[in-house]
């Protein structure tokens, strides 16, 4: 199947115009799909492939692998099929009517508002990074920004005299995120005092490096986990912070239409997630607001 692979990778490279990472991934995912037929199944041509031959394969990587890694190489196999049509190679979709394995929703991890304040206590100081790191936690918790938003932001994007910042999120969308009082004094702080001492070629990007280049992903996941085993909490991320913005809403009254429109979420159903208010707050909730609650 050497000649429908390569047809397949030129197919996703002109035609798709995926990204040299995901054609890589889809091309692997096929060829072990071909490695696990042609072993175990006998299959030598794509037109031989059946049904059957793909629920085996995904039968057999649902004992290794998680739901979503499963779903993600079904989702490959499904996409080469298509391509057999397209071409005419084979004529019937024989993955057309597989399901795709059910992801399994875990709750994101969150942070106690007491947590939030030890986070940002240990971090206090007055030194240049110090005054960076308490703007990058104030804004992200107190706006509930994904990580790329957060990094991606520039000096453009704040609209400081209005209270908010114009975020890009997922898809190119645009939107207006309001801004804490205590975020936008922490802003404040570091593009005064701070960020023209990390700001060495000319940046545009809020939040440098003490080296002068926009802080990374990766920089920010390592400082914040780092942070957190110093105040007694490991899992500490940059969604750890979105999820505790989310729930601290929540637990306050929010409705769940205006916090989707704060996380720039497009479905109703992935915000969701972030409703699993404790019981305690649950039981106070229902005594303050059911008229049958109380005698």
């Amino acid at each position: 199947m050497t000649f429908e692979i390569k047809e397949f990778e030129y197919y996703l490279k002109q035609e798709k115009r995926l990204s040299k990472h995901s054609v890589e991934a889809y091309i692997r995912d096929c060829q072990n799909f071909f490695t696990f037929t042609s072993k175990y199944h006998d299959v030598k041509k794509v037109d031989h492939i059946e049904k059957t031959h793909i629920e085996s394969y995904i039968k057999s990587l649902s004992k290794s692998y998680q739901a979503t890694s499963v779903a993600r190489k079904l989702s490959s196999i499904k996409m080469f099929i298509k391509f057999l049509m397209l071409e005419r190679m084979i004529d019937v979709d024989v993955a057309r009517h597989i399901k795709t394995p059910k992801k399994v929703k875990h709750l994101p991890s969150t942070m106690s508002i007491k947590q939030v304040l030890d986070l940002l206590e240990h971090v206090q100081g007055d030194s240049v990074l110090a005054k960076r790191n308490i703007a990058l936690i104030e804004l992200i918790y107190g706006s509930g920004l994904r990580v790329s938003e957060l990094l991606e932001l520039t000096t453009k994007d704040l609209h400081l005299n209005h209270m908010y910042v114009h975020v890009i999120g997922k898809g190119n969308k645009e939107r207006e995120v309001p801004i804490s009082q205590m975020a936008h004094y922490a802003i404040t702080v570091y593009l005064k005092d701070a960020r023209p001492h990390l700001n060495k070629y000319q940046s545009p990007y809020l939040f440098l490096n003490h080296l002068g280049n926009p802080l990374s992903r990766v920089g920010f996941y390592k400082l914040l986990k780092k942070w957190g085993e110093t105040i007694g909490k490991d899992d500490v991320s940059p969604h750890t912070l979105r999820h505790a913005f989310a729930t601290h809403l929540l637990e306050n009254g929010m409705d769940l239409r205006s916090l989707q429109m704060l996380l720039g979420h497009e479905n109703i159903s992935t915000t969701q997630i972030y409703t699993h208010l404790n019981q305690k707050t649950l039981k106070n909730m229902y005594d303050e607001t059911h008229p049958r609650s109380k005698e």
